[in-house]
């Protein structure tokens, strides 16, 4: 199994918001795990996943 990792701005693309707001969940801790990699932040793809299924599985179920 191949791991893909996602920049910063990957995810915010994939989120569809902006880099900033990525960095913002990474430092509150509310957005996916990131991996720090020398002075960059990478995202695993499937933790990215996992992460938006559990925010959408909330709001159908109408928690937060």
């Amino acid at each position: 199994m191949t791991i893909r990792l996602l920049t910063t701005e990957e995810v915010a693309a994939r989120f569809r918001t902006s880099p900033a707001t990525v960095r913002y969940w990474r430092h509150v801790g509310i957005g996916p795990s990131g991996i720090k990699v020398g002075r960059r932040v990478l995202y695993d793809e499937a933790e990215c996943d996992r992460w938006w299924e559990t925010k959408v599985a909330a709001s159908l179920h109408g928690s937060r």
